[in-house]
């Protein structure tokens, strides 16, 4: 269906709305070998119009780029050969994953004779509202599906092209596999109005996933009337505790920050031992400065590298999503932990230490919704944690907590299983 059939924004969303509901009957009751006929068909036919997804990309970012977009925003923006590749390989390992839905757990006999359990069931219909990541379309497209899902996708203006191409190869699986190509629907316009509707569609949509930058999510969890799983903000630290092996240390901080400067799960913010500070940070600044990442640290961490922007209060607190990082020594474990309890955003945080003990309380002790030991924190990933791929990074603590993957799409229902028994009923 197109915006245009229809009289306005508002009856269009209802009908996109509607369409989604009645496919979400149809998907949850599909069977585990429909579902990943079409995860496979998807994938190939992603490898096949590898072409014509890369022609639809280069519009977008010629477009974006016209509008003087910036250069994070680009880099989300734009699709290569291998995104495209991961797209299609993250798709193939839904296959491969275990079907979530129908599965029963914690099955016990009780006192009355009866058996209780849960069963796993799909949420039914989920809205996923973006930016300018086009690989979330087939990401979120393949992961609501094999969960038992319909989805509304809502991208961005800026990726209305790619996405728009890569949905025809969603649909493509759709098709093959027998299911309602309603049961991933993207939303054909870029007035903002349709975002609007969408997370207040109570009718018809059962939970509302956004994925962009902060002013996005902030809008929407401020004016949604459907639940919504999200995070704010990607406030990352690495902490390079006492007891960290040096070369360990550097390896992962650099990679930590300079792998990619864009992603949610990059480090922001490096806190150094004050007992190492002395001999690590020369050799690491050193790597950073020569990948022209612009530092700003504390007063301590000035004495060492004089060269270093002071960090004021509001860098602890900032996303950069940029080649800048900010830096400070802190004199225990316990300062920081404190640093990262007061500035973090509880997505994810690592320590780098050979110290058992000091590892265990960084990870019992730091409420994140990923938490690292002598890891990377671009680690925290759907695809790199074998979810096949992920529809998002959830901070809440319900009802979904870090990536978020096949199980965190779908919920939980109590069953009873029972041979004719009545409560009162005296066993005998």
């Amino acid at each position: 269906m197109k915006p245009s059939d229809f009289d306005s924004i508002a009856a269009y969303m209802d009908a996109v709305g509607s369409a989604a509901r009645q496919a979400a009957t149809e998907v949850a009751r599909a069977d585990t070998a429909a579902k990943n006929q079409a995860l496979i068909t998807m994938a190939a036919a992603i490898r096949r119009q590898a072409a014509t997804l890369l022609e639809a990309n280069a519009q977008d970012v010629e477009a974006a780029r016209a509008k003087q977009l910036d250069a994070a925003f680009i880099d989300r923006l734009t699709l290569k050969l291998s995104t495209i590749e991961t797209m299609a390989e993250g798709l193939a390992q839904m296959v491969a994953l275990p079907d979530p839905v129908g599965a029963i757990t914690d099955l016990t006999a009780r006192p009355s004779g009866i058996q209780v359990g849960r069963m796993r069931v799909p949420l039914g219909v989920i809205g996923i509202v973006y930016e300018a990541r086009p690989n979330v379309t087939a990401d979120a497209a393949g992961l609501c599906l094999k969960a038992g899902n319909a989805v509304v996708l809502r991208g961005g203006s800026e990726a209305l092209r790619s996405n728009l191409a890569i949905a025809a190869c969603v649909h493509e699986g759709l098709r093959a596999a027998g299911l309602p190509e309603t049961a991933v629907q993207m939303v054909a316009t870029s007035d903002r109005e349709a975002v609007g509707h969408l997370i207040r569609d109570e009718a018809h949509i059962d939970v509302i996933v956004p994925r962009g930058g902060k002013s996005l999510i902030e809008r929407i969890v401020r004016e949604a009337r459907v639940p919504v799983i999200k995070h704010l903000d990607g406030i990352c630290h690495v902490y390079l505790d006492a007891d960290a092996d040096p070369e360990k240390a550097v390896r992962i901080a650099d990679n930590a920050k300079t792998q990619r400067y864009a992603p949610c799960n990059t480090m922001e913010t490096l806190l150094v031992h004050q007992a190492i500070a002395d001999t690590i940070l020369p050799k690491l600044c050193k790597i950073f400065r020569d990948k022209n990442v612009e530092l700003r640290g504390c007063a301590r961490t000035r004495a060492i590298i004089s060269e270093m922007l002071e960090a004021t209060e509001e860098d602890w607190r900032t996303e950069y999503l940029a080649p800048i990082l900010s830096i400070r020594i802190v004199d225990s474990l316990d300062q920081a932990i404190a640093h990262i309890a007061h500035y973090g955003s509880q997505h994810t945080d690592a320590i780098v230490t050979e110290n058992l003990s000091a590892a265990t309380r960084f990870l019992r002790e730091v409420d994140s919704s990923s938490v690292m030991v002598n890891a990377s924190t671009r680690f925290s990933d759907g695809f790199e944690y074998g979810l096949g791929a992920e529809i998002g990074i959830s901070t809440n603590k319900l009802h979904a907590r870090g990536p978020v993957g096949l199980e965190g799409l779908t919920t939980q229902k109590w069953i009873v299983l029972g041979g004719s028994q009545t409560r009162g009923q005296i066993r005998t």
